[in-house]
């Protein structure tokens, strides 16, 4: 098994980094393999609505890493997003990189998802509910961990000193390995998946 790990800000070994780090050591513990890939480093288009991903099967746009995600993520069991907080958000570039990688994708539903956020002092709580709602949008279970998923610092040092956030960061590994373990345990028992049903479409107009 095998989970992806995104990492949305614009400093490729940062502090965000840091945290997807000590969740793949606790994957890697559990014997889940793990893949990071930055993102957050190069200009990332914005999504523009066209539609044109639901004929190829993926982003029109291909001057960025949104496809090779798509690819990697046919071969991953769980997603784990990672960004730093901007102005009581997530990064520019992981919100655009989302949009299109959300939209154009498909083959997400059941796969574990969680995110992680980064911050010196505030804005984390609003950043994580931002990026949890990719996941609640396209049927993913979202694991959590004992507290919610952020760390705190400006510097490394700052953050290998916030004991509790990092050790948020391992239980939140530990506990995604333990899910997909169940989930694999299920579909070995026989436990079939539910039946997606087709999606209804309403805009409130009457």
């Amino acid at each position: 098994m095998k989970v992806l790990l995104i990492n949305g800000s614009p400093h490729k070994e940062g502090n965000t980094y840091l945290g997807l780090c000590e969740v793949a050591k606790a994957l890697n513990e559990d014997g889940i393999d793990t893949e990071i890939l930055h993102v957050g480093s190069r200009p990332i288009t914005g999504c523009t609505g066209c539609g044109v991903c639901s004929q190829l099967g993926k982003c029109m746009y291909d001057t960025d890493p949104v496809n090779e995600a798509l690819e990697k993520m046919k071969e991953s069991d769980g997603l784990v997003v990672g960004s730093p907080v901007h102005y009581a958000a997530a990064s520019g570039q992981i919100t655009s990189f989302l949009d299109r990688f959300f939209y154009a994708g498909s083959g997400f539903a059941l796969k574990p998802g969680a995110a992680i956020v980064c911050a010196r002092r505030g804005g984390t709580t609003a950043a994580l509910d931002q990026l949890n709602k990719y996941f609640t949008i396209s049927q993913m279970p979202i694991v959590s961990s004992q507290y919610w998923n952020m760390i705190h610092g400006l510097s490394h040092e700052d953050v290998k000193q916030d004991l509790e956030g990092m050790q948020t960061m391992r239980v939140l590994g530990h506990n995604m390995a333990w899910m997909l373990k169940c989930i694999e345990a299920g579909k070995n028992a026989g436990i079939v998946a539910p039946v997606m049903e087709a999606r209804e479409h309403t805009n409130f107009v009457s």
